[in-house]
């Protein structure tokens, strides 16, 4: 695979095409579709002018194939290859992206889907993979270069103006009556949020971030996904033939958009939807010991407005900046970071550890959000289960790798460390870690 500049037809003509940056020459990158047990090996050359790497989100790799410079490996200098090679042990929908600079380079397009498929999936009519990014376009349909600026990494990060499904504005999908699809949703995007709405649709949730979970309907009736996460959904075609239903994004209130229509074809599949069970096999991952796992605390605070909320939460705006947070846009002038972990905020991947875990054993992370904005919360190299929010339990205990946090909200993780080395632990709102919510956690 070979990360390099070229072009994508994000907008349709009269628009030219937008200069990216592709994997393979094409935005999102190539699918690397393989069974679960099968061993990959990918080598990637680095066609960039600056250093690259790919890290594999949510796959549970060995730490040297992990993807983060310096840590895991020496970054991909320009015009050198890498060798990634690893056991693909869960099935599920997963990424790939890099983590140099990865605010930019994510921005410009380097992303692409990861799919192990299960020794015997659900029976489905047809499988659909939809990436979905936003774009922050100027008018030539050319991706603006202001990345890494202070408001976005003070703020709610890189929101662009352009929605992209696979790398292009889509208007339709489409579908016929009777048939059921397996819809595995990736956002890719810089710091967008997606809470899509399929209307008069029932959409049954059917695995979160790759791992399976029990079969249910989204909350509110919203497909929510925070950047670097996956959904994979069971899709019944309930509409009339020659209709459409649109799939409108409501995250944000007011700011409302469609997404896509999906078109019914003249011709049904079927009279009525197929009764084909729809639960996954789980993958093997150890189960965590509530009872006897070692608890561990971590508070991320900072952003705009970070000292009003540490106040609200019962912390004070003098005590929060004395320990460097809090600092807002103030801080950003004067050249300091602006999000922290436990009061530190990272400069660059190589970092003390902010937490060793005992390996093989049990672990619960209390993580409260102290700030005025959503934070999704990756843990690298590990899945763990939600299992409470703002203490109540959550009812489906859901296995994840990147948990979207809301504002002033407190969530309990709970996982067994049984992968050894140093791991990233991060907001994968890009701009957020580039502002120093990022941190290391070592199993040892």
């Amino acid at each position: 695979m070979r990360a390099a500049p070229g072009l994508a037809r994000l907008v349709p003509k009269p628009y030219g095409e937008t200069p990216a940056w592709c994997y393979n020459g094409a935005v999102p990158g190539p699918e690397i579709r393989v069974r679960q047990g099968e061993r990959l090996r990918i080598a990637v050359e680095n066609g960039l002018a600056e250093e690259t790497t790919i890290h594999w989100h949510g796959v549970r790799v060995p730490n040297a194939m992990d993807g983060v410079p310096h840590l895991n490996q020496p970054p991909i200098a320009p015009g050198g290859t890498f060798i990634y090679e690893f056991d693909a042990v869960d099935a599920g929908t997963f990424w790939y992206h890099p983590h140099q600079r990865s605010f930019e380079q994510v921005g410009r397009g380097l992303y692409g889907p990861l799919i192990v498929e299960e020794p015997e999936p659900p029976q489905v009519d047809r499988e659909v993979v939809w990436v979905l990014d936003d774009w922050r376009l100027t008018r030539a349909a050319e991706i603006s270069d202001d990345f890494g600026n202070g408001h976005d990494i003070s703020h709610n990060g890189r929101i662009g103006n352009t929605v992209t499904i696979n790398g292009h504005v889509q208007n339709t999908l489409p579908v016929r009556s009777g048939e059921r699809i397996r819809l595995r949703l990736i956002n890719a995007a810089n710091a967008r949020i997606f809470g899509l709405d399929f209307q008069d649709l029932k959409p049954t949730v059917i695995a979160l971030d790759g791992q399976p979970v029990i079969p249910h309907a989204p909350a509110d009736g919203l497909v929510a996904l925070g950047p670097a996460m996956r959904v994979d959904l069971i899709l019944d075609m309930t509409g009339k033939p020659g209709s459409r239903v649109q799939v409108v994004d409501r995250f944000y209130r007011g700011l409302e958009y469609r997404l896509v229509d999906l078109a019914y074809d003249e011709t049904p599949l079927r009279d009525s939807t197929p009764d084909w069970p729809i639960a996954l096999p789980a993958n093997p991952i150890p189960e965590p010991d509530l009872a006897g796992a070692n608890r561990h605390e971590v508070i991320f605070n900072g952003g705009m407005m970070g000292g009003i909320v540490m106040a609200e939460m019962g912390g004070s705006m003098g005590e929060s900046r004395r320990n460097g947070m809090g600092g807002g846009m103030m801080g950003m002038m004067h050249g300091q970071s602006i999000w922290f972990i436990n009061g530190k905020a990272a400069e660059g991947h190589v970092l003390d550890p902010m937490l060793t875990l005992e390996r093989n054993r049990s672990h619960v992370i209390v993580m409260t959000n102290a700030t005025a904005w959503h934070h999704p919360i990756h843990l690298h190299g590990h899945s763990f289960r939600v299992i409470s929010r703002n203490g109540a339990p959550t009812p489906h205990r859901e296995w994840q790798d990147t948990v979207l946090m809301a504002p002033r909200e407190k969530v309990e993780i709970a996982f067994v460390a049984d992968n050894s080395g140093d791991w990233m632990f991060h907001c994968h709102i890009l701009e957020h870690q580039a502002g120093g919510m990022m941190g290391v956690i070592r199993v040892a």
